[in-house]
């Protein structure tokens, strides 16, 4: 049952919490953490974690989408991004890491002017499968019609169409919006879609075909969205609805899994493993991997939004490099501040609670504790 609440009298809005409004909840069973299984499955592409790498230049190289295929999860490279525009962007990374905070907005807005190359995108593809990893490949809605025939013949495995705000239905007076559900239906390979905030925006995106749907806007720890748009998705409620979605989808569909994958406000091991409590199969992650020594960022972070044209809705970050990308995701830690050590954080998690798969820790009890972020 929703709550809702009175904002003013002629306004109503619904009570929802963020994953730091939540709390997990141990159970009288426990187990050892090495019996826990951590591994991920969406279509025919089985993973040792539950990790996506979000497509984001400051963490996703396809040097670093092929380290992360090789831990066991899955990289995304974003195929409108620095790899796509220049044939080496070193000298730009360069630039950005090293920009006078002021600068780095219309820094950003003039490399990112560079138009995108369609032989870059084959050649950023083959280059991550002559590596022996699963090929993921991301554009926006904006931009897949114009470049999906590249991407697909390149030989990508799972295709990502992700923006702030994703739908079934976009509708536009100006030019042909793209049918998702057609373009879905016509593609030989899995499509993975989002951003979703909703369970209705959900169910939509499940009727399309896709395989998973991203739950929230993305790059959380670098969007102005919310203070810009004034959009703002709480994730530990948005996980918990589109989770809702997925089962009824199930029930519809006679059986079809849909993937629910939280994108978003991962920035600390806590509110990763909080996100499997509340329902999502996998997690989208961009501010923990840009911490890495060898993320392509070197210690700065941005997301796409805030290269746009005309309404940049983020901002370079600057980060504290804490580890190697194997130390953030897999450990040791040698930190207790909740930024190395995730995939040791889940399986204590899980194993703390009693369970030994992902699928059985969904169903993990938690408690809502809204403002107490201790």
């Amino acid at each position: 049952m929703t709550q809702e609440i009175e904002i003013g009298m002629g306004k109503s809005g619904r009570m929802c919490y963020a994953l730091d409004d939540v709390a997990i909840v141990p159970t009288r069973r426990t187990r050892d953490p090495q019996d826990v299984d951590t591994s991920w499955q969406v279509d025919a592409y089985q993973f040792d974690i539950p990790v996506m790498g979000a497509p984001m230049d400051s963490s996703m190289s396809p040097e670093t989408v092929i380290k992360l295929g090789k831990l066991g999860g899955l990289g995304v490279l974003d195929l409108e991004g620095l790899w796509t525009r220049y044939e080496d962007p070193s000298k730009q990374l360069e630039e950005i890491a090293h920009v006078a905070p002021e600068e780095a907005t219309a820094l950003l807005q003039k490399l990112y002017a560079q138009p995108i190359r369609a032989e870059l995108i084959t050649a950023r593809i083959q280059q991550i499968r002559e590596a022996g990893v699963t090929v993921a490949g991301a554009l926006t809605p904006q931009r897949t019609q114009e470049f999906y025939s590249t991407v697909v013949d390149a030989g990508v495995d799972l295709f990502v169409i992700r923006g702030t705000a994703v739908s079934a239905e976009h509708i536009s007076i100006t030019h042909e919006p793209l049918n998702l559900k057609k373009f879905i239906y016509e593609l030989d390979v899995p499509v993975i879609v989002g951003g979703a905030g909703t369970y209705r925006a959900a169910m939509h995106l499940m009727r399309t075909g896709a395989a998973g749907v991203l739950v929230g806007t993305g790059g959380s720890a670098v969007s102005s969205s919310r203070s810009i748009l004034g959009m703002h998705v709480p994730m530990a409620t948005a996980i918990a609805d589109i989770a809702a979605a997925r089962k009824d989808y199930m029930e519809e569909s006679d059986g079809r899994y849909v993937q629910v994958i939280a994108d978003g406000g991962m920035g600390n091991t806590g509110n990763f493993v909080k996100a499997f409590a509340m329902g999502a199969d996998a997690v989208m992650v961009g501010t923990m991997l840009a911490r890495a020594t060898d993320a392509p960022g070197q210690g700065t972070h941005w997301g796409r939004e805030a290269t746009h044209a005309s309404l940049p809705r983020g901002r370079r970050a600057t980060l504290e490099q804490v580890g190697t990308m194997e130390e953030i995701l897999m450990g040791p830690s040698t930190r207790a501040d909740g930024s190395m050590n995730y995939i040791g954080a889940l399986r204590r998690a899980m194993a703390s609670t009693g369970y030994t798969t992902l699928r059985q820790f969904q169903n993990c009890p938690v408690v809502a504790t809204p403002y107490d972020h201790r």
